[in-house]
Order: C-alpha cells, then sequence, then structure tokens
C-alpha cells in the first residue's frame, strides 16, 4: 500500500511544539482518532486533538507546555496514565500508547504500556485508528493498518478486530457505532451490527450518565430517526428507553386501526430537528406520546383513544429522567410542560376562540414559541392537502396568539389584585377566601369576562366578594 502524507492536516502551530517535545524526550508521537478522521471527511476545524505518545504521555504534556509562549496549565489523570492543556482554544489530550485487557463486569479495562499497533488495535473503530505521525523524520505520514481511509471513503462503521470483543469489553462502544452512523449518516458494517445484537445486554453495565451523552448526541444530528431505528432493530432502545418500545406495532379491532405511534414519534423528531437545535426540544418530541401506550383503548362508538395520554405522559417524564439519572431540573419541567401541552394547539386550529387562546398563552408562558414548532412538527400526514391544511390552521392560531397577547397582555401575568389588597378590602386574616377571589378574577381575565387591568379587576373582586358574603371596610 503506498504511503499517504497529510502534512497540510498538522499545520497549526501547535503540532510543531509536540514534534520538538517529542524529538527532545525521543519519544515517537502521533495525532490519532477524531481529528485526522474529520479532517479527511472535511468536516470544520477540530476543537480537541488526541495525541498517543510510546512512552509517557505525561512526560509529552509537561514538555509541550514547558516550551509553549503562555506555558498553560497541565492536567494531569495519574489515574488514567494521561494529561492535557488547552492552547489557543484547542483541547489536546495526551496519553501512552497502551494495551487494554477487560473483565466481563466492567468497561474500565486492565492497562499496560505498548506500541502505536497496540494503541491502534484497543481502538472502537477503524474510522478513529487512523494516526498521523508527528516525528521529523516521517511527519504527516498516515498509519492506517486497518483501511480506516477505505471505510471513509465507503461510510462504513467497522471495528479494527473481532466485533464481538470489541463491544463486550466495552459495552459503549455499541452506542457510539450509533452515533457515528446517525452523525455521520454512514451504515454499520453487517457483522459489525450482527455483534451489536448479540451483545446487546452488556449496555447494562454502562452507567445511566454515559449512556445518556451518546443518546444526546443522536438526538442532536441532523436525522435522529437514523440512531433510533438502529437502536431498536439492535435491542438496545428496549434496554434503555421501553417507553418508546411500547409505541410500536399497530392494533385492529372491527377492521379499525390506529397508527404506529412509534414510527410517528421518530417522524415527528426528524420534523422538528429541521426548525430547531434545542435538545430539551427534541426529546419533548420524542417523549410527545409516551402517554399513549397505558391509556390506549377501544371504543365501539369512537374506535381507538387515547384519553389523557398528554398528562399521563408528562408524568412518565419524570420517572424516566429519574431512572436515567437525566437532571430533575428546569429542562426535566420543560420537556414534561411541552408533553403536557403538546394536543392543545392542534385542538385549538379546528376552533380558534380568544378565551382558548388566552389560556394557552398563560399555560406555556415563555415556551409558547417551542409548543408550536413542536405542534408543526407533529403533523406527520402523507395527504397533501390535510398537511397544508393542518399547517394553515396553525397559521391562523399563531397570528390569534400574537393578537391576544398584545391586546390582553396574558403570558406569565399574575392577576393585577393581589392577595393583601383582597385581605385589606374585606379586613380579612389568611383564609381560603382570598384564593377563590383572586382564582375567580384570573379566570375572569383568561375567559374575556373582564380586561386584564386594574380597574375592571378591583370591581370584580367587589362583586365576587359579595357574593359570598363579603363586605368591604368602608
Amino acid at each position: 500500500m503506498p504511503n499517504h502524507y497529510f502534512k497540510e492536516a498538522i499545520n497549526n502551530e501547535i503540532f510543531q511544539y509536540i514534534t520538538k517535545a517529542a524529538e527532545e524526550l525521543n519519544l515517537e508521537c502521533y495525532v490519532i482518532g477524531g481529528f485526522v478522521r474529520d479532517y479527511i471527511l472535511k468536516r470544520g476545524n477540530a476543537k480537541d486533538i488526541d495525541v498517543v505518545a510510546v512512552g509517557s504521555g505525561i512526560e509529552l504534556a509537561e514538555k509541550v507546555a514547558s516550551l509553549l509562549p503562555n506555558k498553560p496549565k497541565v492536567q494531569v489523570f495519574k489515574t488514567y496514565g494521561t494529561a492535557m492543556l488547552r492552547f489557543n482554544d484547542i483541547e489536546i489530550e495526551f496519553v501512552g500508547a497502551r494495551k487494554e485487557s477487560y473483565t466481563e463486569d466492567s468497561r474500565n479495562p486492565e492497562v499496560e504500556s505498548g506500541t502505536l499497533q497496540d494503541d491502534q488495535n484497543r481502538r472502537d473503530f477503524t474510522i478513529n485508528a487512523l494516526a498521523l505521525s508527528l516525528n521529523t523524520e516521517t511527519f504527516g505520514l498516515l498509519l492506517d493498518p486497518f483501511e480506516g481511509i477505505v471505510d471513509l471513503e465507503r461510510k462504513i462503521i467497522r471495528t479494527p478486530l473481532n466485533p464481538d470483543i470489541t463491544y463486550s469489553d466495552d459495552p459503549l462502544r455499541m452506542m457510539r457505532a450509533i452515533r457515528f452512523a446517525t452523525q455521520l449518516n454512514f451504515e454499520i458494517e453487517e457483522q459489525s451490527l450482527e455483534a451489536i445484537t448479540r451483545n446487546a445486554e452488556r449496555i447494562d453495565i454502562i452507567t445511566r450518565e454515559r449512556i445518556i451523552v451518546e443518546l444526546h448526541k443522536i438526538l442532536e444530528s441532523p436525522v435522529p430517526s437514523i440512531g433510533f431505528l438502529l437502536l431498536e432493530k439492535t435491542g438496545l432502545l428496549k434496554r434503555i428507553l421501553p417507553e418508546l418500545i411500547a409505541l410500536k406495532g399497530v392494533e385492529e379491532v372491527e377492521g379499525q386501526k390506529h397508527k404506529d405511534n412509534f414510527y410517528h414519534t421518530l417522524e415527528v423528531v426528524d420534523n422538528i430537528s429541521v426548525n430547531t437545535t434545542d435538545v430539551w426540544l427534541r426529546w419533548a418530541a420524542l417523549l410527545h406520546d409516551i402517554g399513549k401506550a397505558p391509556t390506549k383503548k377501544y371504543n365501539p362508538k369512537q374506535g381507538w383513544t387515547f384519553h389523557g395520554h398528554e398528562f399521563v405522559g408528562s408524568k412518565m417524564v419524570y420517572k424516566l429522567f429519574k431512572r436515567l439519572r437525566m437532571p430533575l431540573n428546569n429542562k426535566m419541567k420543560f420537556v414534561q410542560k411541552m408533553v403536557l401541552l403538546s394536543s392543545r394547539p392542534i385542538v385549538l386550529a379546528t376552533d380558534v376562540t380568544d378565551s382558548a387562546v388566552r389560556r394557552l398563552v398563560f399555560d406555556a408562558g415563555e415556551d409558547v414559541e417551542s409548543l408550536m414548532i413542536l405542534c408543526e412538527a407533529d403533523i406527520t400526514t402523507k395527504n397533501p392537502k390535510k398537511f397544508k391544511k393542518y399547517h394553515k390552521n396553525f397559521e391562523i392560531v399563531r397570528q390569534k396568539i400574537k393578537e391576544v397577547e398584545e391586546r390582553d397582555r396574558v403570558r406569565n401575568f399574575q392577576p393585577p389584585i393581589t392577595g393583601k389588597e383582597i385581605m385589606e378590602t374585606f379586613n380579612l386574616k389568611p383564609c381560603r377566601e382570598i384564593g377563590q377571589i383572586k382564582e375567580a378574577i384570573k379566570e375572569a381575565i383568561l375567559d374575556g369576562k373582564i380586561p386584564n387591568e386594574y380597574e375592571a379587576s378591583f370591581q370584580f373582586m367587589l362583586e365576587r366578594g359579595k357574593k359570598i358574603g363579603l363586605q368591604p371596610v368602608k
């Protein structure tokens, strides 16, 4: 095989310093992995670089830092034999070439020093085993023992060694294979895909946090359905997100069917990914129908129903986030809110009343635009007339939201009359009547009975108080 040189790939000045440091230490060193892969794929400027030294990676990092003008701090991770420094917004990680051996119940290997070839053997995929020499005599030479460059051209994800061993040793690599296939729009080589299916249960030894990192990257890809279809095909999805697998399949009773909500969900996720990069809104699209499996019923008069699936689904979001050790914070609450409200604009689209729009804007608050993006993504009909009609209806809803917002100012509003003012007006101590009056004022504004103004709200308070036997203090 002829030698390939990629000197232009490593013309960044940081490589000159690494080469000089390696020469002074009499070490072989190479840039390896994602940097090389992405350069060949023309995927833009790298923000992180992996350098492997045949010897001490930590010693090489410290020598490089001593040569750099700004003398950056070196972060050393002795447990893993790695070190990291930053230079001009680039993160460079140094590691000594190594061999790895695994035990059955852990993805953390036993490590010993090795050659460059040992280090390439332990890499997850051929396209990540590509290395460029940083040594003076062979500067820029591509070392590609597994024909990774051919796999880049063929758009193939393949393991350097036996895929059963690769995936069993470190089961997170199964998620990474699917993630790379999704991000790069590559195919996973057939033997490799079969090995993932055989080893799917091994994913159970991986921490939820590491799995979520890969799931996020799949969800952030241009076409996330590629990854979720592969996760489903290999049996990984049922071990990670069984709530989605429960949506799969179509039942028929008395000749009436419902749509397959699993494949519909993936269409919605792809649709929304065209219009937003917000990963949490994409999560909302992924989970917006999870309440349909537990609420599905057949009624001879109505056909298939999913009553209350939005409410049930929003409750399921909390359990799912907790199980996967995702943040139980405002991000989760945002996803819950989107799932809970996901059908409201759809219902509105057929009967756009001021009152219903006011309530929607009040309940969605600052997230009303995100909700509309989700609902528009939820249109997956293949009937061109229906597709056009539904989008036209949503345009009307959007216009109505704008009008109501400008006129009534109900987004995140608080009733103009406070609880303290109600207490002072009727000479009350804390009691449930205060809350009842305040709620009645809010409802009257949302129903359009009174404008969102102080004077109208004050008069309404007096009338409401009179109805329940309260007299204002004179």
